[in-house]
Protein backbone atom coordinates (compact mmCIF):
# COMPACT_ATOMS: atom_id res chain seq x y z
CA UNK A 1 0.00 0.00 0.00
CA UNK A 2 1.18 3.33 -0.96
CA UNK A 3 1.78 6.57 1.34
CA UNK A 4 -0.41 9.37 0.93
CA UNK A 5 0.69 13.23 0.17
CA UNK A 6 0.77 14.93 3.61
CA UNK A 7 0.72 18.72 3.49
CA UNK A 8 2.69 20.71 6.01
CA UNK A 9 1.54 24.49 6.66
CA UNK A 10 3.86 26.64 8.26
CA UNK A 11 3.44 29.46 11.02
CA UNK A 12 3.00 32.92 9.91
CA UNK A 13 6.01 34.43 11.53
CA UNK A 14 4.01 37.02 13.80
CA UNK A 15 3.04 33.85 16.37
CA UNK A 16 6.77 33.13 16.85
CA UNK A 17 7.58 36.05 18.83
CA UNK A 18 11.41 35.37 19.40
CA UNK A 19 11.64 32.18 18.39
CA UNK A 20 10.90 32.47 14.50
CA UNK A 21 13.90 30.27 13.65
CA UNK A 22 13.15 27.60 16.17
CA UNK A 23 9.75 26.85 14.51
CA UNK A 24 10.89 27.10 11.44
CA UNK A 25 13.34 24.50 12.14
CA UNK A 26 10.99 21.82 14.07
CA UNK A 27 8.95 21.96 10.63
CA UNK A 28 11.47 21.55 8.43
CA UNK A 29 13.03 18.46 10.56
CA UNK A 30 9.31 16.68 10.85
CA UNK A 31 8.84 17.58 7.04
CA UNK A 32 12.51 15.54 6.74
CA UNK A 33 11.57 12.72 8.71
CA UNK A 34 8.12 12.19 7.54
CA UNK A 35 9.88 12.08 3.68
CA UNK A 36 12.46 9.90 4.84
CA UNK A 37 9.19 7.38 6.24
CA UNK A 38 8.13 7.57 2.38
CA UNK A 39 5.64 10.28 2.63
CA UNK A 40 5.82 12.95 -0.06
CA UNK A 41 5.61 16.19 1.90
CA UNK A 42 3.75 19.32 0.43
CA UNK A 43 4.54 23.20 2.19
CA UNK A 44 2.37 25.79 2.26
CA UNK A 45 2.67 29.22 4.61
CA UNK A 46 -0.64 29.66 6.00
CA UNK A 47 -1.72 32.13 2.89
CA UNK A 48 -0.68 30.04 0.15
CA UNK A 49 -2.79 27.37 2.18
CA UNK A 50 -6.13 29.25 1.55
CA UNK A 51 -5.27 30.60 -1.88
CA UNK A 52 -3.86 27.62 -3.35
CA UNK A 53 -7.50 26.12 -4.13
CA UNK A 54 -7.05 22.68 -4.09
CA UNK A 55 -8.26 20.84 -0.90
CA UNK A 56 -5.65 18.75 0.82
CA UNK A 57 -6.90 15.64 2.63
CA UNK A 58 -4.12 15.38 5.30
CA UNK A 59 -2.34 18.16 6.26
CA UNK A 60 0.35 18.69 9.54
CA UNK A 61 -0.07 22.15 11.02
CA UNK A 62 1.37 24.95 13.18
CA UNK A 63 -1.21 27.62 12.10
CA UNK A 64 -2.42 29.87 14.45
CA UNK A 65 -4.23 32.75 11.53
CA UNK A 66 -8.07 32.98 12.81
CA UNK A 67 -8.36 32.68 8.91
CA UNK A 68 -6.23 29.61 8.49
CA UNK A 69 -7.99 27.83 11.59
CA UNK A 70 -11.22 28.94 9.87
CA UNK A 71 -9.92 27.00 6.74
CA UNK A 72 -8.59 24.07 8.25
CA UNK A 73 -12.01 23.49 10.28
CA UNK A 74 -13.96 23.53 7.27
CA UNK A 75 -12.34 21.16 5.63
CA UNK A 76 -11.73 18.83 8.42
CA UNK A 77 -15.42 18.98 8.33
CA UNK A 78 -15.20 17.61 4.81
CA UNK A 79 -13.36 14.77 6.14
CA UNK A 80 -9.43 16.19 6.36
CA UNK A 81 -7.12 15.07 8.72
CA UNK A 82 -5.15 17.39 10.71
CA UNK A 83 -2.17 17.46 13.18
CA UNK A 84 -2.67 19.62 15.16
CA UNK A 85 -6.46 19.93 14.62
CA UNK A 86 -7.60 23.78 13.65
CA UNK A 87 -10.30 23.13 16.54
CA UNK A 88 -7.02 22.30 18.79
CA UNK A 89 -5.32 25.24 18.47
CA UNK A 90 -8.51 27.80 18.61
CA UNK A 91 -8.62 25.97 21.78
CA UNK A 92 -5.36 26.88 22.98
CA UNK A 93 -6.46 30.71 22.88
CA UNK A 94 -5.58 32.41 26.37
CA UNK A 95 -9.35 32.47 27.50
CA UNK A 96 -10.99 29.03 26.05
CA UNK A 97 -8.00 26.67 27.25
CA UNK A 98 -8.17 28.46 30.77
CA UNK A 99 -12.27 27.39 31.14
CA UNK A 100 -11.32 24.06 29.30
CA UNK A 101 -8.49 22.73 31.84
CA UNK A 102 -10.30 24.19 34.50
CA UNK A 103 -13.64 22.52 33.67
CA UNK A 104 -11.83 18.66 33.13
CA UNK A 105 -10.04 19.46 36.58
CA UNK A 106 -6.00 19.53 35.11
CA UNK A 107 -4.13 21.25 37.93
CA UNK A 108 -4.15 24.60 37.15
CA UNK A 109 -3.66 28.17 38.95
CA UNK A 110 -6.68 30.20 40.66
CA UNK A 111 -7.91 32.31 37.38
CA UNK A 112 -10.95 34.72 36.19
CA UNK A 113 -11.64 35.96 32.70
CA UNK A 114 -12.27 39.38 32.22
CA UNK A 115 -13.41 41.69 29.60
CA UNK A 116 -10.48 44.09 29.85
CA UNK A 117 -12.98 47.53 30.37
CA UNK A 118 -14.28 46.06 33.52
CA UNK A 119 -13.11 46.28 37.29
CA UNK A 120 -12.05 43.08 38.49
CA UNK A 121 -10.99 44.61 42.14
CA UNK A 122 -13.50 42.10 44.31
CA UNK A 123 -12.78 38.96 41.89
CA UNK A 124 -8.72 39.93 42.91
CA UNK A 125 -9.35 40.06 46.57
CA UNK A 126 -11.61 37.26 46.06
CA UNK A 127 -8.50 35.11 45.02
CA UNK A 128 -6.70 36.65 47.71
CA UNK A 129 -2.92 36.07 45.87
CA UNK A 130 0.11 38.08 46.98
CA UNK A 131 0.58 38.66 42.93
CA UNK A 132 -0.95 37.94 39.78
CA UNK A 133 -0.45 37.15 35.60
CA UNK A 134 -2.52 39.14 32.88
CA UNK A 135 -2.63 37.15 29.84
CA UNK A 136 -4.46 38.50 26.59
CA UNK A 137 -7.48 35.97 26.04
CA UNK A 138 -8.61 36.28 22.83
CA UNK A 139 -5.32 34.94 21.33
CA UNK A 140 -1.81 33.22 21.61
CA UNK A 141 0.50 35.70 22.53
CA UNK A 142 2.11 37.59 20.05
CA UNK A 143 3.76 40.61 21.92
CA UNK A 144 6.01 40.70 25.12
CA UNK A 145 3.34 42.77 26.62
CA UNK A 146 0.57 39.63 25.76
CA UNK A 147 1.77 38.24 29.50
CA UNK A 148 2.43 40.85 32.14
CA UNK A 149 3.43 40.40 35.76
CA UNK A 150 1.43 42.47 38.20
CA UNK A 151 2.40 42.72 41.90
CA UNK A 152 -0.34 44.03 43.14
CA UNK A 153 -4.11 44.80 42.04
CA UNK A 154 -3.48 48.33 41.19
CA UNK A 155 -0.80 47.11 38.21
CA UNK A 156 -3.28 44.58 37.64
CA UNK A 157 -6.11 47.12 36.56
CA UNK A 158 -3.57 49.54 35.01
CA UNK A 159 -2.04 46.10 32.71
CA UNK A 160 -6.30 45.59 31.74
CA UNK A 161 -6.20 49.19 30.13
CA UNK A 162 -3.20 48.98 28.25
CA UNK A 163 -5.37 45.74 26.77
CA UNK A 164 -8.01 48.25 26.20
CA UNK A 165 -5.94 50.82 24.41
CA UNK A 166 -4.15 47.83 22.15
CA UNK A 167 -8.01 46.58 21.38
CA UNK A 168 -7.79 42.89 23.52
CA UNK A 169 -11.27 42.24 24.34
CA UNK A 170 -10.71 39.98 27.25
CA UNK A 171 -7.58 38.79 29.78
CA UNK A 172 -6.84 35.79 31.88
CA UNK A 173 -5.50 36.51 35.14
CA UNK A 174 -3.94 34.03 36.93
CA UNK A 175 -2.66 33.71 40.37
CA UNK A 176 1.22 34.41 40.75
CA UNK A 177 2.56 30.59 42.26
CA UNK A 178 5.59 30.12 44.19
CA UNK A 179 7.99 27.30 43.22
CA UNK A 180 10.09 26.06 40.22
CA UNK A 181 9.41 26.77 36.76
CA UNK A 182 9.15 24.14 34.51
CA UNK A 183 8.66 23.61 31.13
CA UNK A 184 7.48 20.74 29.19
CA UNK A 185 6.71 18.77 25.48
CA UNK A 186 5.01 15.93 24.31
CA UNK A 187 3.98 14.13 21.37
CA UNK A 188 0.56 11.90 21.41
CA UNK A 189 0.24 8.34 20.68
CA UNK A 190 4.16 8.16 21.15
CA UNK A 191 5.48 8.41 24.70
CA UNK A 192 7.61 11.10 24.46
CA UNK A 193 7.73 13.52 26.64
CA UNK A 194 10.61 16.11 27.63
CA UNK A 195 10.72 18.31 30.51
CA UNK A 196 13.53 21.07 31.69
CA UNK A 197 14.07 24.01 33.94
CA UNK A 198 13.60 27.15 31.44
CA UNK A 199 15.39 29.56 33.75
CA UNK A 200 18.72 27.34 34.50
CA UNK A 201 19.07 26.65 30.86
CA UNK A 202 18.92 30.57 30.03
CA UNK A 203 16.08 29.55 27.52
CA UNK A 204 13.44 31.94 26.92
CA UNK A 205 11.23 33.98 24.78
CA UNK A 206 10.78 37.14 27.09
CA UNK A 207 12.65 36.84 30.12
CA UNK A 208 9.62 36.15 32.29
CA UNK A 209 10.84 32.87 33.79
CA UNK A 210 13.44 35.57 35.99
CA UNK A 211 9.98 36.14 38.22
CA UNK A 212 10.03 32.42 39.58
CA UNK A 213 13.67 32.38 39.24
CA UNK A 214 16.23 29.50 39.35
CA UNK A 215 15.22 25.99 40.68
CA UNK A 216 15.38 24.71 43.54
CA UNK A 217 14.54 21.46 41.94
CA UNK A 218 11.71 20.62 44.30
CA UNK A 219 11.00 16.41 43.47
CA UNK A 220 7.62 15.96 41.36
CA UNK A 221 6.39 13.28 40.20
CA UNK A 222 7.59 13.51 36.68
CA UNK A 223 4.62 10.51 35.47
CA UNK A 224 2.19 12.42 37.06
CA UNK A 225 2.86 15.74 35.39
CA UNK A 226 3.39 13.27 31.87
CA UNK A 227 -0.56 11.89 32.57
CA UNK A 228 -2.31 15.37 33.33
CA UNK A 229 -0.26 16.96 30.28
CA UNK A 230 -1.25 14.29 27.84
CA UNK A 231 -4.94 14.28 29.28
CA UNK A 232 -5.17 18.40 29.02
CA UNK A 233 -3.77 17.60 25.25
CA UNK A 234 -7.15 15.15 24.78
CA UNK A 235 -9.44 17.80 26.42
CA UNK A 236 -7.43 20.48 23.75
CA UNK A 237 -7.58 18.23 20.83
CA UNK A 238 -3.74 18.66 20.20
CA UNK A 239 -1.08 16.19 19.78
CA UNK A 240 1.62 18.02 19.49
CA UNK A 241 2.15 20.00 22.43
CA UNK A 242 4.11 21.98 25.25
CA UNK A 243 3.71 24.40 28.11
CA UNK A 244 4.86 25.47 31.38
CA UNK A 245 4.18 24.91 34.67
CA UNK A 246 5.39 25.43 38.57
CA UNK A 247 6.18 23.00 41.26
CA UNK A 248 5.39 24.26 44.63
CA UNK A 249 7.67 22.75 47.50
CA UNK A 250 5.60 20.01 48.15
CA UNK A 251 5.87 18.45 44.56
CA UNK A 252 2.68 19.19 43.39
CA UNK A 253 2.58 21.16 40.25
CA UNK A 254 0.32 22.97 38.61
CA UNK A 255 -0.17 24.10 35.05
CA UNK A 256 0.08 27.69 33.93
CA UNK A 257 0.30 27.34 30.06
CA UNK A 258 -0.58 25.33 27.40
CA UNK A 259 0.43 25.83 24.18
CA UNK A 260 -0.36 24.07 20.46
CA UNK A 261 3.22 22.72 18.44
CA UNK A 262 6.06 24.66 20.43
CA UNK A 263 9.62 25.26 18.92
CA UNK A 264 10.60 22.40 20.86
CA UNK A 265 14.09 24.47 20.59
CA UNK A 266 15.92 21.93 23.13
CA UNK A 267 14.84 18.67 21.99
CA UNK A 268 13.96 18.97 18.14
CA UNK A 269 16.32 16.70 16.97
CA UNK A 270 14.81 13.72 19.50
CA UNK A 271 11.24 15.60 19.09
CA UNK A 272 11.02 15.15 15.07
CA UNK A 273 10.92 11.46 14.40
CA UNK A 274 8.43 11.15 17.78
CA UNK A 275 6.24 14.15 15.90
CA UNK A 276 6.29 12.38 12.45
CA UNK A 277 5.44 9.33 13.72
CA UNK A 278 2.51 10.72 15.49
CA UNK A 279 1.57 12.22 12.09
CA UNK A 280 1.83 8.82 10.23
CA UNK A 281 -0.20 6.75 13.03
CA UNK A 282 -3.31 9.43 12.36
CA UNK A 283 -2.88 8.71 8.49
CA UNK A 284 -4.34 5.88 6.92
CA UNK A 285 -2.59 3.86 3.95
CA UNK A 286 -4.37 3.49 0.58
Amino acid sequence: MSKPRIAGVKRNTKYSPNHIGNDGMIFNLTAENLRRMGYEVSEYTEAELILMGEQEKYLFNMAREKSTLNYLKQIENNGAIVINSGFGVENCSRAAMTRLLIENGIPHPASIIVDVTEDPTDKLKQMDADAFWIKRGDSHTIHREDVTYARNIAEAKSILQEFAFRDIPNAVINEHLVGDLVKFYGVADTGFFYWFYPFDLSLTKFGLEAVNGSAKEFPFNVEALKKACDKAGEILDVKVYGGDCVVDSNGDFKIIDFNDWPSFAPCRDEAAPYIAECISKNIPLR
